[in-house]
C-alpha cells in the first residue's frame, strides 16, 4: 500500500464532526488504529499519542484514532484521556477493510476478529507514507512522530 493513494472514505467522529478522507487534504495525517476504547494498551497508546500531540500539530500533521466503538463510547473514552484530537468510529469496518487491519485473534483461547494495532501515515497529498502493523504500543507514538517530522 505504501506510495498508493488512498480511497476517500467517511466516518463519524467526536465532537459531532463528519471525518472525510478528502477534506484532510494539504495536511499530513496519522490514523492510528486500536482494538478497543478503556483497555490498557489502547489507553497508553491514546496517552502517548496526547501527550505529543503539540509534536505532531508543530510538524503539520493531524492524529486521528480510529475503532470499531461508538461515538458514545469513543466521547467517554477521549474525555477521561483528555485526548485532544478526534477519534473515528468504524463500527461498519469501512476504514477497517481499506487498511487490511481485522485479523483473526487469539482471545482466551477463542480465535475472534479484531484490530490488528496498525498506524498509517498519509502526506498531504493523500498518499500513503509509511505504516507500522502488529504495532507494539510503548514509544510507538515517538517513532510515528520522528516519521512525520522527516515529511
Amino acid at each position: 500500500m505504501t506510495g498508493n493513494r488512498i480511497a476517500d472514505f467517511s466516518l463519524l467522529a467526536t465532537s459531532g464532526l463528519d471525518f472525510a478522507l478528502s477534506r484532510q487534504a494539504g495536511k499530513a495525517l496519522v490514523l492510528y488504529f486500536y482494538p478497543k476504547d478503556s483497555t490498557p494498551g489502547c489507553t497508553t497508546e491514546a496517552q502517548e499519542f496526547r501527550d505529543l500531540h503539540p509534536q505532531f500539530v508543530a510538524a503539520g500533521a493531524e492524529v486521528f484514532g480510529i475503532s470499531r466503538d461508538s461515538i458514545k463510547s469513543h466521547e467517554n473514552f477521549k474525555a477521561k484521556q483528555a485526548l485532544p484530537f478526534e477519534l473515528l468510529s468504524d463500527p461498519d469496518e469501512i476504514a477497517c477493510q481499506q487498511f487490511d487491519v481485522i485479523k483473526l485473534k487469539k482471545l482466551y483461547g477463542k480465535e475472534v476478529r479484531g484490530i490488528e494495532r496498525s498506524t498509517f501515515v498519509i502526506d498531504a497529498a493523500g498518499t500513503l507514507r509509511h505504516e507500522w502493523r502488529g504495532v507494539k504500543v510503548p514509544g510507538h507514538a515517538a517513532e510515528v512522530l520522528e516519521f512525520v517530522k522527516s515529511l
